[in-house]
């Protein structure tokens, strides 16, 4: 500790010698705050053979010992910032394990940290109102109004750090994962309303590492907290069996921090672990066979973890070395697993263990190296990817190795001169169908070689930032990748079919549809709540056809279109484009345009959005400057579906039969406005003869009298309370459309009794405009003036479409909107 009194220019050092109170030597981490409402009041909490909060009252000329308490000096050297209130030099704050407060100068402290996380590193005191705090621990960030009695979680930052992910295969299916210092949790891919907070489930305890299903058992599910403390949890009960293997007579098992688990990909209900030993479960982890020696170096100076490299001891299995780090068996040969250390050893058996080579030395790495990966092909038994981390040793840059002959020899794919790829190594997978492609995951970012390792270049859909990516699955539902970053939690990158197609003669040519696999008609569910800002909500697949095409060069001149055409050569839907360089998205709803709906003083909700068109073989078609392109489109049930094509057939007709009936209401509304408006507008011109003038107004009253009887006229905002045949018929329509089963008997009964009631009041408008009205145009005729024009019945399309999107979300009060905005208003390319 040292101390300027002449802003910088010299320094004196603060130590037991020159400063009563102070503590002998050695010291080790060291911690000095002012208090910015006394700069004579120091605080510095030392960490020494007694670690303890020392304060001075005299601006650091003498020093006083106080609190020294567990709670105060627990684990001093990771532990140790302090914060004063700008407003009382008596109040001060000691993260630790848990956050603690004195209000009397540092004599005592109590707990302050409430129902948050551990490990607390930060606080923020408001200088305007000391009472009001923001904190931060391993758990997040944390709000406080009262001083810190109480805390409030800000659930709505994407900040996680997962160390590992997996999924399942339910559909759709669940994502396991496992947070540091926060527990494993499986969650959903997708869910009505947003994959909120709630969605997701608590496995276990402590730091979070790898979690899986148990493919044997979809009830169970095997998880992972630090230093391999592996438990199976029942999915129903939420219990969990310790299944760790345990150490033999005077045996230690060093067990990383980061411990690696896998499932055998050929025998389900197979399970591995590993310390400095391999061990394999054939029975879901009640009894373990050790099937290996020694895998590490075994180097005893790397194994010093009841040691302190400072002064106070720290052994919480992160200190642990000389470990296996990575396991894979290959799914094309049973019995064949790779295995990396931390300490640079890459080991093979071909045989389930029973013999083992070390290729290390092939990799020609030299020393100090950490086997961050393993990973065995999923096509060619020969072949495997080994990533190395060098980063504590000052090498920053990334090393990707593969092998195509066991180990014999190995060709580096990615190092320090490799261009396109930044960060240093964490994880390297294959594509599941395509060998040639290959994912490496890095301290920067995310990165893809679509040439088996020749270039790489950052991968980076829908925005992806530049983060840490620790691992990747790769889910064959939807083709999707999955990541586990520190730093943005989990991502979900749908569907990489396309990198696929991404041939030489397509990058080459001008402009190419990429075909896509069959598209699911998803079921659309209800889910979701309101849960206020401070919640986060991840997003869901989007809700449509995914129209892929690659452009060798941005779009600049001529017109570019891009049509969906049905089974009869008809048009049914065009999409705005993107004109950007490479790989280009665009999404068709699959839904029909909205109902052409009478304009009114409410808001025709489930109107807003056309029913799907019916599943079959579409295409697409897309105009360049001249030049189309086609390709098939395959639209399919969705496969969790309990309804039939047959359903499907018999739903839309319903609908298109209600959408007619909406398009007859608003021509006679339409042609109820126009005598409406031209008979007011006689009604108020001073020309007008009192006679014409009064039938004018009789007939706008009998005209706006059929009106009210179609749509709701109050006004009143969203709802009115009013249920016209519109209304009643909006009802229905949302009835219909709100699944895609065959409509139910009354819902086709309320239909005709609708449409009855229209035919009443059409009738009762052909009525008025061969009577009243006729009569009020002979009149005018005799008076020489114009006569009202009864086929001025059009009305604007866009005012027909069941209300504006916005006033309808508006409106869903204490809800989530669960539709696709998509098909309710178009959108303009996003480059």
């Amino acid at each position: 500790m040292m101390v300027s009194n002449n802003g910088g220019a010299s320094w004196s050092p603060l130590n037991a010698d020159t400063a009563k109170g102070l503590p002998k030597g050695p010291w080790g981490r060291v911690e000095t705050v002012f208090a910015p409402s006394d700069p004579k009041r120091v605080y510095a909490f030392v960490e020494s053979i007694r670690s303890a909060l020392y304060v001075s009252d005299d601006g650091g000329r003498t020093f006083e010992e106080r609190d020294r308490s567990r709670n105060m000096v627990w684990r001093p050297f990771y532990f140790s910032r302090i914060e004063v209130d700008p407003t009382n030099a008596d109040r001060l704050f000691k993260m630790n394990l848990r956050m603690i407060v004195s209000q009397d100068g540092g004599k005592s402290f109590a707990d302050s940290a409430g129902g948050s996380h551990a490990d607390w590193h930060a606080v923020w005191i408001n200088p305007e109102n000391p009472k009001h705090l923001i904190g931060g621990d391993d758990g997040g960030l944390w709000i406080s109004y009262d001083g810190g009695n109480k805390w409030w979680k800000g659930s709505n930052l994407p900040i996680s750090q997962f160390y590992h992910v997996s999924v399942d295969d339910k559909d759709p299916y669940q994502v396991y994962g496992g947070l540091q210092d926060n527990s494993c949790w499986v969650g959903d891919s997708e869910y009505p309303g947003g994959i909120t907070n709630s969605r997701w489930e608590n496995l276990y305890g402590g730091d979070g590492f790898w979690a899986y299903a148990d493919p044997a058992d979809a009830n169970f599910a095997y998880v992972e907290a630090q230093g391999g403390t592996i438990g199976r949890v029942n999915r129903t009960t939420l219990e969990a069996h310790d299944i760790q293997p345990k150490a033999g007579f005077k045996e230690k098992l060093r067990f990383n921090w980061n411990t690696p688990i896998a499932l055998s990909p050929n025998e389900r209900g197979t399970i591995y672990i590993g310390s400095q030993f391999l061990f394999r479960s054939r029975d879901h982890g009640t009894t373990w066979d050790r099937i290996s020696p020694d895998l590490s170096t075994n180097n005893p100076a790397q194994q010093q973890q009841e040691k302190s490299g400072g002064i106070t001891v720290d052994n919480s299995a992160a200190e642990m070395h000389t470990t296996i780090y990575s396991i894979s068996e290959s799914p094309k040969a049973a019995g064949l697993i790779w295995v990396g250390t931390d300490d640079g050893n890459v080991q093979l058996t071909r045989d389930g263990g029973k013999a083992w080579t070390n290729v290390t030395k092939n990799l020609k790495l030299g020393p100090d190296n950490w086997i961050s990966w393993v990973e065995a092909s999923r096509h060619d038994p020969a072949t495997a990817y080994v990533a190395v981390d060098r980063h504590t040793y000052g090498d920053m840059t990334p090393h990707v190795f593969r092998t195509t002959d066991y180990g014999k020899t190995w060709r580096p794919l990615i190092g320090p001169a490799t261009a396109g790829v930044r960060g240093y190594a964490h994880v390297v997978k294959e594509d599941r169908l395509d060998p040639k492609i290959l994912f490496v995951g890095t301290e920067m970012g995310l990165f893809v070689s679509r040439d088996g390792g020749g270039a790489w270049e950052a991968f980076k859909p829908n925005e992806f930032p530049g983060v840490a990516v620790r691992d990747i699955a790769v889910a064959a539902q939807g083709d999707d990748l999955v990541l586990a970053t520190h730093g943005r939690g989990l991502w979900i990158i749908d569907d990489i079919s396309p990198l696929r197609a991404l041939t030489p003669e397509v990058t080459a040519s001008d402009v190419t549809l990429i075909p896509s696999a069959p598209v699911q008609q998803r079921i659309v569910g209800n889910g979701g709540w309101a849960e206020g800002d401070a919640s986060y909500a991840g997003e869901n697949p989007v809700d449509g056809a995914v129209i892929t095409y690659f452009q060798k060069s941005r779009h600049v001149i001529g017109r570019m279109k891009l049509e969906i055409v049905d089974a009869h050569g008809n048009v049914v839907d065009e999409l705005p484009t993107s004109k950007s360089k490479g790989i280009n998205r665009v999404v068709w709803s699959m839904h029909t345009k909205p109902p052409q709906v009478p304009p009114a003083a409410s808001i025709a909700g489930r109107s807003t959005q056309g029913e799907r068109f019916l599943p079959g073989t579409y295409t697409v078609r897309l105009t360049k400057a001249g030049q189309v392109t086609t390709m098939p489109l395959d639209v399919r049930l969705d496969r969790r579906a309990t309804f039939t094509m047959a359903d499907r057939q018999a739903q839309f007709a319903a609908a298109e039969r209600v959408k007619g009936l909406f398009a007859r209401m608003s021509t006679l509304v339409a042609g109820l406005n126009a005598i409406r408006a031209q008979t007011d507008a006689l009604e108020a011109d001073s020309a007008t003869t009192a006679a014409i003038r009064e039938s004018a107004g009789k007939l706008s009253e009998r005209a706006n009298a059929l009106r009210k009887q179609v749509v709701a006229t109050t006004e009143g905002g969203a709802i009115t309370g009013e249920e016209r045949l519109r209304e009643n018929m909006d009802f229905v329509y949302g009835a219909i459309t709100s699944t895609e089963g065959a409509p139910t008997a009354y819902q086709l009964a309320r239909i005709d009794a609708l449409e009855r009631e229209l035919k009443e009041v059409e009738a009762g408008f052909a009525a008025l405009r061969d009577g009243d009205a006729k009569r009020l145009n002979i009149n005018l005729a005799h008076a020489g003036r114009p006569p009202i024009d009864l086929t001025a019945v059009a009305f604007e399309p866009d005012e027909a479409r069941g209300g504006p999107v916005a006033a309808l979300v508006r409106g869903l009060v204490g809800t989530r909107f669960f539709g696709s905005y998509g098909a309710l208003r178009g959108s303009g390319e996003k480059d």
